[in-house]
C-alpha cells in the first residue's frame, strides 16, 4: 500500500495530470478534466424540450413538445441530452469521430451516467441501443462512437447494451450536406432494420449528436416496427440554442 502510494506520487511528479481536452491541470489530482472543461461538458445551463431535446426558453410550454418539434411526427417518445453542441462538448464530439479516441467516448458515457444516474434509472429502460453505422462507414472509421458511448453508459448504469438488434441496412449520405429537414428525412428513410427481440421493451437509443432528429426518428421507427414498446433518445450533444 505504501509502495503503491509512493509510486503514484512519483508518477504524478514526473508526469503531472492534465485535462484530457485542454491539457490544463485538473483541480483534483486524479480527475480527467479541468474545472472549466467539466463545467462546459457536464453542466447544461439551458432548459431543453423533453420531446426532442432542443433548447427552449425558460417559460416555454413543452407539454406537447416545443415549437421546433410540436408539428413533426417523431419516431421516438422522448429525448434527453447532456448539453449543447458548442465549445468543449462540440470539440469532444469531433474528437470522438476518430478511432484513436474511442476511449474518450467511453469515458464521456461513464461520466454522463455517473452525474445523471438518477435521471437515467428513473426511465426504467430495458436496454441501451446505439444508433448504428452502415458497415462501410464503420470500416472506414474503425469504430462506432455511439456504441462506445453506450458502452460507457451501460457499464455505470448496469443496463445491457444491445449492439446488434438495430442495423443500418443501406448507406446514407452525411446529414451535414442537407439543409432542410425534409431532405434529411428522405436521406435516412428506410435505412434501419430492427430485430424482433426488442418486442415489448423500453429502449434507450444512444447517439453522439442530434441536429434535426431525423436519424434518431427513423431508427426509432424501425425499433417500434419490430415491436418496441417505447423508445427514449439519449444524445450527447444537441445542436442549436
Amino acid at each position: 500500500m505504501l509502495l503503491s502510494r509512493i509510486w503514484q506520487e512519483l508518477t504524478d511528479l514526473l508526469y503531472p495530470p492534465r485535462c484530457l481536452l485542454c491539457l490544463a491541470p485538473p483541480r483534483l489530482l486524479r480527475d480527467s478534466f479541468c474545472e472549466g472543461c467539466q463545467q462546459a461538458l457536464f453542466v447544461d445551463p439551458f432548459p431543453a424540450c423533453p420531446r426532442c431535446a432542443a433548447t427552449v426558453g425558460p417559460y416555454s410550454q413543452v407539454s406537447h413538445g416545443c415549437r421546433e418539434c410540436r408539428s413533426r411526427s417523431l419516431g421516438f417518445d422522448a429525448a434527453m441530452r447532456l448539453g449543447v453542441y458548442e465549445e468543449q462538448l462540440a470539440w469532444a464530439v469531433l474528437r470522438m469521430k476518430h478511432a484513436a479516441n474511442e476511449w474518450l467516448a467511453e469515458l464521456l458515457g461513464e461520466r454522463w451516467a455517473e452525474l445523471h444516474r438518477s435521471r437515467f434509472l428513473s426511465l426504467g429502460v430495458d436496454a441501451l441501443v446505439p444508433v448504428p453505422l452502415h458497415w462501410r462507414r464503420r470500416l472506414q472509421r474503425g469504430y462506432n462512437p455511439s456504441a462506445a458511448l453506450a458502452w460507457g453508459l451501460g457499464r455505470l448504469l448496469h443496463v445491457p447494451c444491445w449492439y446488434h438488434v438495430l442495423k443500418r441496412i443501406r448507406p446514407t449520405k452525411d446529414q451535414k450536406v442537407f439543409n432542410s429537414f425534409t431532405e434529411r428525412v428522405n436521406n435516412v428513410k428506410g435505412a434501419f432494420w430492427a430485430n424482433s427481440v426488442v418486442r415489448g421493451k423500453h429502449l434507450l437509443l444512444v447517439d453522439d449528436v442530434m441536429t434535426t432528429a431525423a436519424t434518431a426518428s427513423e431508427a426509432a421507427k424501425a425499433l417500434k416496427k419490430a415491436g418496441a414498446f417505447r423508445v427514449t433518445v439519449a444524445v450527447l450533444a444537441r445542436t442549436g440554442r
